[in-house]
């Protein structure tokens, strides 16, 4: 298959970037920038040098390729809501530009979506958009697949981590680092689901490859570690102490952050396991933090 990837440079993008030559397909990535396109040809694959917000650009993109798999998104979180309404007309162009075609769009989310109390599994679905601003990608899969577009969603954990990761986890020990202790919320036994960006990466590609009836995913390969243990493994690595947070406290050391540290969004990914086949393989969070490539 010839493939359309977004994000093909970022960190999630370039290992499905990887995953996809390895298994004998051709890769069309989006760069916008010099740097990108020269990581992306690197890579071996074709670049297509535009801007995600270009609709009339990445449809026809899209129009060359056998699918597409969307995983640019603006992670600047002082402009959060804008940035999810941005990727909510990216998807809906794409769903436009292959309404009435077999060629899958596969779309990013993510499972910290869903917060229950309970372990989320593919069948539930967030809270609409107006109240969890990130639900508009899933809302605009849904509107494609409504109009006659191959649609799936993929949703990814709070860390997905590996070699290069720029997320959460650097988050937090940036933040140890300049607070000279490593923190967790109350108790820290909120659970944060974890994969490997490898792993993550195959999942993509089986559902390029299959097309199953499913449609909403989860690439998860560990439904939920404890924070206190992502915490105590930051405070060994940095040879700092850990220690327990609440109320005003937790904000001065987590800031904006505080919700997502708090966050417990177990997820299960049997259903998708299932369907693909898919079977983790690589690092768990703990073998990437103990010792590992994050300090």
């Amino acid at each position: 298959m010839r493939i359309f990837v977004t994000g093909a440079s970022g960190f999630v993008g370039s290992a499905i970037v990887n995953e996809l030559i390895k298994n004998g397909h051709q890769v069309l990535g989006l760069a916008r920038s010099e740097s990108s396109a020269e990581k992306i040809n690197k890579a071996g694959a074709e670049v297509y040098q535009g801007d995600i917000n270009d609709q009339a650009s990445m449809g026809e993109a899209a129009s060359t390729c056998d699918a597409v798999i969307h995983t640019a998104f603006n992670h600047d979180f002082s402009r959060f809501k804008d940035n999810c309404e941005d990727d909510r007309k990216v998807i809906e162009g794409f769903g436009d530009a292959l309404a009435g075609t077999s060629k899958p769009l596969i779309i990013t989310s993510g499972v910290g979506l869903l917060s229950y109390g309970r372990i989320a599994n593919e069948d539930d679905t967030p809270a609409p958009s107006n109240v969890i601003p990130r639900a508009a990608s899933e809302e605009a899969a849904h509107a494609a697949k409504a109009k006659g577009a191959n649609a799936y969603i993929v949703r990814l954990p709070p860390t997905t981590h590996g070699q290069g990761d720029h997320g959460f986890v650097p988050m937090i020990i940036d933040m140890a680092k300049k607070k000279g202790e490593s923190a967790y919320v109350g108790e820290g036994n909120n659970l944060w689901p974890a994969v490997h960006r490898f792993d993550a990466a195959a999942m993509y590609r089986l559902i390029a490859e299959q097309q199953p009836a499913q449609r909403v995913f989860h690439a998860v390969a560990e439904e939920g570690v404890p924070f206190k243990v992502i915490a105590e493994a930051i405070g060994k690595g940095l040879n700092i102490p850990v220690t327990s947070k609440t109320g005003k406290d937790a904000e001065a050391h987590f800031g904006w952050f505080v919700h997502f540290a708090s966050l417990g969004v177990p997820a299960s990914a049997a259903q998708s396991s299932t369907t693909l086949g898919w079977q983790p393989k690589h690092q768990t969070l703990l073998e990437d933090l103990v010792p590992g490539i994050y300090f």
